[in-house]
Formats: structure tokens, C-alpha cells, sequence
């Protein structure tokens, strides 16, 4: 490991994992050794296409060579911008027409709460247990897990949570609640899907008392669950919808899209209700564009669901109690956080990298690129099922 990594920066844990990056090109990393990688995390599933592919690298040179960035947000049209907003509200349900830019999916969050305030004019906010939505002091205040909120306390307040898939829970959602914000698939909390039309249920229940749906796609979001947006599987329409990570191709970006009705909210009232410098940059909208037009004028998102189904065909072993999620949003459950980071660790020594998820321990993540093929689904998988083959003979030897 690089020891001016370590010395110079900021680091999120005591036990960072330290691979040296040369390059990465397709479904894999390399290293400075120049050992190679097959990626099935895909950047925490920010690199929705894999790495350098080459429609966003072009679209990445194109707009550099015409201009970067010129002036704060929402001030000059600027084509990449305009252009990606105009598709994108094409591709979603009519009342969500209208996207504000910004430069994370906690940002995108921050934004979508103080819209959902400023909307309804009421102040309680309810988000679910062991939800994640980002890191910033508003995101953090509606995370559902203690452990990591208590160290920055006060947050906001007026913030109650529910648990997911609990229809008895959302009478909490009353006419005090500005809005009730959950992921499509919880992410942290283990890949866990919505059951019994518990979607349709929290929008009935807003709906009952005038509150506001806001559905985080930060994770799910961009063909990972076999559409764009996950909540498109369940038959549901949000008022907000949250999206990042996937959205750029691996470039940072995030955004929320509502009606223009809504939106224009924070143009008056008071003037400047959201503002952010760098969001909606042209050479990151242009990396957007590029992904969002490859995702759909491909058959990109309706294979996830395809190599969805060999990769539960293969992750069959005595150490996987079952395999969660939907499409290439993955989860391989162990029977112990120790068998798990034993084959997360044993993979990377064998060259495929493997990751956790926040707060369920016994998680092994399995997000890699849409454009994974086939072979390297194989090649990964059998490389796990050997781990854990190795894993298994050392428990039997004890």
C-alpha cells in the first residue's frame, strides 16, 4: 500500500483496502503490479457501462474541447444539461417532467427534502429503518441506523422512521408529514425488495393525507433492476425521485426530478431555494447523456435480468444462504460477518473484487457493470464458490 495514501488522505476507516490503480478498462481493474482485476462491484454500482467505455469517453472529449464549466448553475443553457433533462423527463411518467442537477446523490437528497418542505409547508420528514441516503447532515438525520448518526447529533429534527415493508408503520405518514422518503430496494440494510404492493401502500397513504413520496434511486436507479428506475417494477409513481451513483457513467453527479410545478418552488419564495455551483456541469452532463442514451437504445437493462438468473444458477454452496436483490443489485448472504469478509478479502488475493454493504454484515455485494458479460459472470463466480470451498475445508479440518 502507498503509504502517502495513508499519510496525506482522508480516510473513511482504520483498514482501507489500498490497491494500488494503474488503469481499468471494461469489467476490470488493474493494478500498479499490473495484475488484473475482474470488477463485480462496479464502484459501488457507479460504473453503470464499466470502466472507459468508450460512447461516454467520446462524449468526455467532445464537450471538453467546446467548453467546461462556465457559469453557476441554472444561470446559461448549456446543450449537455438541456439535453439530458428533456430525456430523461421523456423516459419517466408525465408528473415527473422537470430535474434539478447536482453533484451527488446526498446533495440530490438534501435538495428533494428542502422541496419536499417547501411543497407542503409542513416540517416532519419519515424515512425507514436502516435506510441510507448519504452523509451530509440532512441525509444523515433521516439515516436509519444510530451507530453512525450519534457522534454528529443535533441533526434535523422532527424525523420518525418506519420499518420497511411494515404496512402497519406508515399510519405514522399523517397530515403533519411533509414527506416519507425510502429506497426502492433498501441498499445498506441487505438488498432487501418491497413485498405485498408495500410501494402502492405508501403512495395510497400519502396520498390519504397530502403527503409527498420520495423514492430514492441513487442505488437502483439507471438498469440495475432490469428498468430505468427501480420503483418502474412495482407499479408506482413518486413525487420526487432521487438518483446518483449509476447516473454518470462513474462521473460524480446526482439529481432530483419532480413536477415543474413543484420545481419552479424554488426559483421564489425565497429566490435561490436550491443552488449549487458545479451541478449540471457540461462535460458531467455530457458522460450522462452518453450513458442514459447507451442504456436505452441497447438492450442493456432487459439482460440484467438475463445474467440476474445465471448468477443465481451459479452462486449455489453450502456458505450462501440465499442471494437477494433484483437484476445486478446482488446480495450473497453468508451465516457470519466473518465468512464474509474471508471471502470478500480471498477474492481480491484471487483477483475479483467483492465489497460490503453498510449495515449488513453478512453481505457479500455483487454490483458489477451492466456490461458484464456472460464469460466474466462465469469467471467471477467460480472463483468464489472456490474460496468458499477453501473456507469450508478449513472450518471442517477445526
Amino acid at each position: 500500500m502507498n503509504p502517502d495514501f495513508i499519510k496525506y488522505q482522508a480516510q473513511t476507516s482504520p483498514y482501507p483496502l489500498g490497491m494500488e490503480v494503474s488503469h481499468a478498462i471494461g469489467s476490470y481493474i488493474y493494478d500498479t503490479s499490473d495484475k488484473k482485476y475482474l470488477d463485480f462491484v462496479a464502484g459501488v454500482s457507479a460504473c453503470t457501462l464499466g470502466h472507459q467505455h468508450p460512447r461516454v469517453n467520446q462524449a468526455i472529449k467532445d464537450q471538453l474541447d467546446k467548453y467546461s464549466h462556465v457559469m453557476v448553475y441554472g444561470e446559461y443553457s448549456q446543450s449537455p444539461a438541456v439535453e439530458y433533462c428533456k430525456l430523461m423527463a421523456s423516459l419517466l411518467p408525465e408528473s415527473l417532467n422537470k430535474t434539478y442537477l447536482v453533484n451527488s446523490g446526498t446533495e440530490a437528497i438534501e435538495g428533494a427534502l428542502k422541496l419536499a418542505k417547501r411543497t407542503t409547508g409542513r416540517s416532519q420528514l419519515i424515512s425507514c429503518h436502516n435506510a441510507y441516503h448519504g452523509n451530509t447532515m440532512g441525509s444523515m438525520s433521516v439515516m436509519g441506523f444510530e451507530e453512525r448518526k450519534q457522534a454528529f447529533r443535533p441533526l434535523l429534527p422532527d424525523v420518525d422512521f418506519v420499518t420497511f415493508n411494515n404496512e402497519e408503520d406508515l399510519q405514522k405518514i399523517t397530515t403533519r408529514t411533509a414527506a416519507i422518503l425510502l429506497e426502492t430496494i433498501q441498499g445498506g440494510a441487505g438488498f432487501i425488495q418491497p413485498e405485498n404492493n408495500y410501494l402502492q401502500k405508501v403512495r395510497e397513504r400519502c396520498d390519504e393525507v397530502g403527503a409527498m413520496m420520495i423514492v430514492d434511486e441513487i442505488q437502483p436507479g439507471f438498469g440495475r433492476t432490469g428498468k430505468l428506475f427501480g420503483f418502474q417494477n412495482y407499479d408506482v409513481v413518486p413525487d420526487i425521485v432521487v438518483m446518483g451513483k449509476g447516473m454518470g457513467g462513474g462521473m460524480p453527479v446526482g439529481a432530483f426530478t419532480a413536477s415543474a410545478e413543484k420545481m419552479d418552488l424554488l426559483t421564489e419564495n425565497p429566490k435561490l431555494g436550491h443552488i449549487t455551483t458545479f451541478g449540471g456541469h457540461p462535460v458531467i452532463a455530457s458522460a450522462c447523456l452518453a450513458t442514459l442514451q447507451e442504456l436505452t437504445e441497447t438492450n442493456l437493462m432487459q439482460e440484467t435480468l438475463n445474467k440476474e438468473k445465471l448468477f443465481r444458477s451459479l452462486l449455489v454452496h453450502p456458505l450462501i444462504k440465499e442471494v437477494r436483490g433484483k437484476g445486478l443489485m446482488l446480495a450473497a448472504m453468508t451465516e457470519s460477518a466473518e465468512i464474509t469478509n474471508q471471502v470478500i478479502l480471498n477474492c481480491q488475493d484471487k483477483g475479483l473484487i467483492l465489497f460490503w454493504l453498510l449495515f449488513e454484515g453478512c453481505a457479500i455485494r455483487i454490483t458489477p457493470p451492466l456490461t458484464i458479460s456472460d464469460e466474466e459472470i462465469k469467471e467471477g463466480c467460480a472463483i468464489i464458490l472456490n474460496v468458499m470451498d477453501e473456507i469450508l475445508k478449513k472450518e471442517q479440518v477445526v
